[in-house]
Formats: structure tokens, sequence, C-alpha cells
């Protein structure tokens, strides 16, 4: 793939494990059906504790990548542990969206309590990119490529227990039981952040996508939020009955 080959839909994490995480399901089946997907991850995610540097970690994001099937993932240059919304890390993302031109964005959607405050400013950042993606006029701040607006925005929840509050929003359940193993073995590329003595969350990860899926009345799904309401045109097909009689 070149380098600024058209891209359906770009997932946005702080680090590399978040997608898989918040919707590895999603991007799977999206790719599963022909939409050209990629990752961004806005750091590497290192230092951490067993990982033994940056390179593992590549490693594993790279794996990870070809379970779910993306064409392309990108790992910007910011800084682990002290990511913050500033005026380069807009742009950094923003010169991604303009080369890239996704029509969909999935994005984290929420503060992550007692967890990296690198997924808050995730959020700021990727809701700030797509607003200076679209901007005319100003094309020699973003290494001269040209405008483009996004059409859609979802964001996704790194809140793996079942009780977790939605992001705010209009909330949406995405039936991924077809690709909810893919999913898992996605996430299991991540052997530095997982090791067996956090082996547990494998299945915890599973069960929240599980039990959103039967409440839904399906295998698993993943919950989805979208900042604005959106208009449905094909009600019953979007129900799930099919065609007229």
């Amino acid at each position: 793939m070149s380098d600024d080959e058209q891209l359906d839909v770009i997932a946005v994490g702080a680090h590399p494990d978040d997608v898989e995480i918040g919707c590895g399901g999603t991007v799977a089946k999206l790719a599963e059906a022909g939409w050209r997907v990629g990752i961004v991850d806005l750091t590497d995610g290192e230092p951490t504790p067993v990982s033994t540097g940056p390179e593992m970690r590549m490693a594993e994001a790279a794996a990870a990548a070809t379970v779910l099937g993306v064409k392309k993932r990108i790992t910007l240059p910011l800084v682990n542990r002290r990511l913050m919304d500033g005026w380069d890390e807009r742009v950094a993302l923003a010169n991604v969206f303009r080369r890239h031109r996704p029509r969909l964005v999935i994005g984290l959607g929420e503060r992550t309590p007692l967890a990296s405050p690198d997924h808050w400013q995730a959020m700021q950042i990727t809701d700030a990119a797509m607003f200076y993606s679209r901007l005319t006029k100003w094309d020699e701040k973003f290494e001269g490529t040209t405008p483009h607006r996004i059409k859609a925005l979802l964001h996704y929840s790194l809140g793996y227990e079942p009780f977790t509050a939605a992001p705010a929003g209009t909330v949406m359940m995405v039936d991924i039981g077809s690709t909810l193993e893919k999913k898992i073995e996605a996430v299991k590329c991540y052997a530095s952040q997982f090791p067996p003595e956090k082996a547990q969350l494998f299945d915890r990860v599973k069960a929240m996508n599980q039990s959103y899926g039967f409440a839904a009345g399906v295998e698993a799904c993943e919950r989805l939020c979208s900042p604005r309401p959106f208009a449905v045109t094909d009600l019953m097909g979007q129900l799930g009955l099919g065609r007229p009689l």
C-alpha cells in the first residue's frame, strides 16, 4: 500500500492494544467485509514492565494487525505516559487523516479512571485532528496535504467491565459474534502486556462482549457510541427484518 492510499476507516488508540481491546471485533468485521481499515497508535506504548522495548511492542502490533486484517498500521512518534493534547499532536494525526482520507474514524471515547491518562488525551487529540483535517487555506501547516472532511466519528470504550457506563452519545451494539475469537487472538498477540499472570483479561474481555451480545440477542457485541444522532434510512433492514413480504 502506498503512503497516501485511501482508507475507508481509521481506528485510533493511544497505545498498541487499545484498538484491539476496544473495537477489535468491529475492525475485523469491517476488514472481512472488504472495507479498507487502518489503525493509528499515537504512541509506541513503551516503556512497560515486561516488554524488552519498542521493537517487541511493534512486532506484537504488526502481528495483531495481521490477525485483524487491517491494511495499514501507523505509529506516531508521540510520547507514551506524557501524551497531551497539543498543537503538534493534533497536526500529526490530522496529517494522517488528510493523507489517507477515511470516511469513518473510531476513537477513544472516555476517561479510564485508575488507568492511563493518555486515553483521555487521545480522545481530545482525535476530535481536534478531525476538525483540523477539513480546514482550508492552511495546507502549509499540514505537509501540503489537501483538506478532507471525515463524515462520521464513533467512540469505543476501554472499560472492560459489563456495567461500565457508555461514553456519551447514541449507543449502538455491533454484532461481532463471527469475529470475537479473532479479536481475542489479536489481543493475545501482546504477550508483553498480558503475560500468564494477566491471562484472566482475555476471559474478562470476552465475557464483556458476550454480555452485550446476550442483551442484544446475539452471541457477542462491541458497544460503540456516536457523539451525534444519526438517521436510519432502512429501518426494517437495520432491525434485521429483511425485505417486504
